[in-house]
């Protein structure tokens, strides 16, 4: 009650930040007469002026008032189109990095143009976000209108690109591109080997488009880059092959947990099966040891066939399962679930099964996106998750109010007993729609139920509407521009289509160039032109006498958010509007989360087949469910943050060191230093300080010095003599070892030498770190379990993360050393090659569960090419082979393929893989 008060007397937060505003919005207003005398040369050459300003010392504050005052001006001078107040003010809240929520309609694109030439005069670079290619082309060309007359340049980020287009993108005062682009262009630039190829410059300002869909709903899932693993193909298509043999008793499937596993009696009836195919040996188990991975494909496979629906979780295209965006609806092309669940989809439905892939980077956009210094974002529905977005990000939202009073009726809820009752009720709100001229936007949450409902209107009103969802991608922005056509039926799922206004009457600039495409300039064009504007004037007239548009729901979806970016469709600038959700008790909202009592007390209250119950407090209770359901993704993906933040300061560290090497001239010292830490390292094994000379391990000692530097060393003589112990006896090595080096260089050139050392480190560098993230990725899966030990998931996380990440530094610094003395110059040193972009995967990781394990997903992979240089490596020791063609060379681990564990290592040691190269 008492906030309340304070509110009514004080005014909301919200209210104080945008009164705040209101001084500078009359002194850009004030300044209008001013920059409309300008001439068209005078407006441009206003941006060498406040460049000059900032160098003198003036701030982005300072210039906020003329600068918006300028692009306002040259806006309506290239786009016809004049920022509203209401605009400014959301210009303003997205310089200061907050996020502007502003409703579906209130130009939040042509808003972006302000902050955007503000925070780009500095030189250092703007990005903007967006959510697909089409609207980042678009945006580009279009807002790119404004900021090329003012004399900024700009560039835009598409997935056909090559690198030197992208390089000359990102050196653009601002930048447009996906937010995919922008993350996987980061991950790809950690992986050069030379400064010059990189293409991003360091980060400045972000605004991020729809911000909600790209920092809540993708946050979850991880953007990797991938390579090859070993084909396990043959292994998916058997498996496959007895899962439609499985009974219910088989198997629990919790749907709130999105989980499926196998019960006691499914696991019997599986070896069963198994072993009727000869995949489990007579009187073997799943759980013998070797036995491992055809359990992991096991579990795979029943996730595939009991979790993965067909037309709703993916489509299957062109040979290829591909997924589809839960939110939008959309096809994610490139993108593939990990852990050998895309696999395991695509032995189900039987098209080719891509090769599996390993991890070589990966990022959150979480932390992504906290790589830049100010970020900012806009959106119709934010204020929702305001709390994630704060905690999150350190971001503030800030409700914008609407240039017109908005007018649309939102009604209550209606709620039927059965999804056929519900589905004749909204066929029957379509035909009324239809009848009177009201446009009506239909959203649905799967492609199968859109294309459902499509055939029913059809069949029994004879309308054809229009079905926009996956499968109708390519076509998605005109459909939606045309849904607000008196009398027009779309059919659109998840809201697919967000960044295209929808318009009543029909979206003008689009009919204009979809139909003038293809005339010539001249008299007839300009009187088409004409003919289409007189035509949507008239049809927008009869739209408005039909109520504006109506968007229909089908269901209530778990998010608030996606039913608010349904519902914000219609009432755009003021228009009248109408919306409504059609629901039943069989929907998956209500099953999952809803009350099974519910069912049997709407019988009992009289409600016959075909009647509605309609209440504002079913509103209330579907609200309360959306809440919990909220919340509980939230827990994920702050889960996910504190697991991935782990990650994110090893990711920090090797991608900082790998910078400083590649701008470095030599790297000799470091290598010299990582030397002598692993002759220390493998001396004090051989030689503890408080053991007694008889304790010392002179004979192993011996063998790993000679596998290090490729000779033996009189080592037992060494130890022999009196007054020796552990110091000595490194320092001997070392001197030895420094010899080597210094012969080496004599022997190819210092110069050449640096080169050798700077580019084999490189390389060792990025095995390693592969190898790392391969560790981690394991670690994780397993390390939910540790809570039925009363420990703390995170906590074991995190310290076992930290010994890994120690170890993988010593074996760094051993493996660099012994490979640098193995090589041989063949011909003048030239730099490893970078993997080529496009033969690199990059893709989305799936959501995890909020406690480490579960069945994480991400893109499969191409060959990834290994960076490859022009020396070879071979050794003095017995065990050294030449090699030809594609036999295995002892000395150079990029020849040996995969390698099992217990196996003899191939470099000839005479220990086992685990104990030499594969050691950890």
């Amino acid at each position: 009650m008492f906030r309340a008060i304070s509110r009514g007397l004080f005014g909301s937060a919200n209210d104080r930040i945008l009164k705040a505003q209101k001084k500078r919005i009359a002194a850009i207003n004030a300044l209008e007469p001013e920059m409309e005398a300008l001439s068209d040369q005078a407006l441009k050459d206003q941006t060498a002026r406040f460049r000059d300003r900032l160098a003198a010392g003036e701030t982005l504050d300072d210039l906020l008032v003329e600068a918006f005052a300028t692009v306002r001006e040259a806006a309506k001078r290239t786009l016809g189109q004049r920022h509203f107040d209401v605009q400014m003010m959301g210009g303003i809240i997205l310089h200061q990095g907050r996020i502007s929520e502003m409703k579906t309609g209130e130009g939040k694109t042509l808003v972006s143009t302000l902050p955007v030439y503000l925070n780009a005069l500095s030189g250092d670079g703007v990005h903007v976000v967006t959510v697909n290619d089409y609207l980042a082309r678009r945006d580009s060309q279009w807002m790119g209108e404004v900021h090329r007359f003012l004399g900024l340049s700009v560039g835009c980020i598409l997935h056909e690109m090559r690198d030197d287009e992208r390089r000359a993108a990102y050196a653009c005062d601002i930048t447009y591109g996906t937010n995919n682009e922008f993350g996987f262009d980061y991950l790809r630039d950690n992986m050069k080997f030379r400064l010059t190829e990189m293409v991003q410059r360091p980060f400045n300002f972000a605004i991020v488009d729809e911000v909600d869909s790209i920092l809540i709903d993708e946050a979850r899932t991880p953007l990797i880059i991938s390579g090859p693993a070993e084909d396990s193909s043959a292994l998916y298509m058997a498996v496959d092959s007895v899962m439609p043999q499985l009974t219910d008793e088989d198997y629990e499937k919790d749907e709130k947990q999105r989980s499926v596993t196998f019960t006691e009696e499914g696991i019997e009836h599986l070896e069963e099966l198994l072993r009727g195919i000869g995949l489990l040996e007579d009187g073997g188990s799943l759980f013998d040891h070797q036995n491992v991975s055809l359990v992991h494909h096991a579990n795979q496979a029943l996730k595939a066939h009991m979790l993965f629906a067909r037309d709703k979780d993916y489509i299957v295209k062109a040979d290829k399962v591909v997924i589809i965006d839960e939110f939008t609806g959309r096809m994610m092309e490139g993108r593939r679930y990990s852990e050998g669940l895309h696999q395991a989809l695509e032995a189900k439905e039987k098209v080719t099964i891509q090769p599996e892939n390993q991890t070589l980077a990966s990022i959150t956009f979480q932390n992504y996106f906290r790589l830049y210094p100010k970020l900012a974002g806009m959106t119709g529905t934010a204020m929702t998750e305001a709390t994630e977005f704060a905690q999150i990000y350190g971001l503030e939202v800030v409700t914008v109010p609407t240039n017109r009073p908005m007018v649309r009726k939102d009604h209550d809820d209606e709620v039927y007993r059965s999804g056929t009752e519900k589905f004749a009720a909204i066929v029957e709100q379509i035909v009324e729609c239809q009848k009177r001229g009201q446009p009506i936007l239909v959203g649905t949450t799967s492609i199968e139920k859109s294309e459902v409902l499509a055939s029913m209107v059809e069949k029994e009103t004879g309308i054809a509407p229009q079905v926009l969802n996956a499968r109708y991608h390519e076509q998605e922005a005109y459909i939606i521009s045309q849904a607000g056509v008196p009398g027009a039926v779309t059919i659109a799922t998840n809201m697919a289509g967000r960044g295209t206004d929808i318009q009543l009457g029909g979206n003008l600039e689009m009919r204009l160039a979809r139909e003038l495409a293809e005339l010539p300039e001249g008299p007839e064009r300009e009187a088409k032109a004409a003919e289409i504007k007189a035509d949507v004037e008239a049809r927008k007239k009869i739209a408005l006498e039909a109520g504006g548009l109506f968007v229909l729901g089908t269901e209530r979806h778990e998010s608030r958010r996606i039913d608010n970016q349904l519902r914000g469709r219609s009432g755009r600038q003021g228009d009248p509007g109408a919306s409504k959700f059609y629901l039943s008790l069989e929907d998956d909202l209500m099953r999952i989360f809803g009350t099974q009592r519910m069912d049997g007390m709407l019988k009992r209250l009289g409600l016959q087949e075909g009647e509605a119950i309609v209440h504002p407090w079913i509103n209330k209770a579907l609200e309360k469910a959306q809440q919990k359901v909220e919340a509980r993704n939230f827990e994920i993906r702050k889960n996910l943050l504190r697991f991935d933040d782990v990650m994110n300061d090893q990711r920090k560290v090797i991608y900082e060191q790998r910078r400083e090497l590649m701008a470095a001239e030599s790297v000799h010292d470091t290598i010299a230093d990582m030397r002598d830490e692993a002759i220390d390292a493998i001396v004090l094994k051989a030689m503890p300080p408080k053991a007694v000379h008889e304790q010392w391990d002179i004979e192993g000692l011996t063998r790993e010095v000679a596998e290090l530097l490729t000779e033996e060393l009189p080592i037992a003589q060494w130890a022999a003599e009196d007054g020796i112990a552990e110091p000595e006896m490194a320092e001997r090595v070392k001197t030895r070892a420094r010899e080597k080096a210094a012969e080496m260089a004599a022997e190819m050139g210092p110069d050449t030498f640096r080169q050798v050392e700077k580019w084999l480190l490189l390389q060792v560098l990025d095995q390693i770190w592969k190898e790392h993230l391969l560790h981690l990725d394991h670690l994780r899966q397993g390390i939910g379990l540790r809570a039925y030990a009363q420990r703390d998931p995170l906590n074991e996380y995190k310290s076992e993360a930290f010994a890994l990440f120690e170890a993988m530094l010593a074996d760094l610094r051993h493996r660099m050393t012994g490979m640098l003395y193995r090589v041989r110059v063949e011909m003048p040193p030239a730099p490893p090659e970078s993997p080529d972009d496009s033969s690199l995967d990059a893709h989305h990781d799936t959501p995890r569960p909020a406690i480490g394990g579960g069945a994480p997903a991400s893109p499969a992979a191409q060959p990834v090419p290994q960076p490859a240089t022009s020396t070879t490596t071979s050794s003095t020791t017995p065990s050294s082979t030449t090699t030809s063609g594609g036999e295995i060379d002892p000395n150079n681990p990029a020849t040996w393929g995969k390698v099992s564990r217990n196996a003899p290592c191939p470099c000839g040691s005479g220990k086992k893989y685990k104990h030499c190269h594969g050691a950890f």
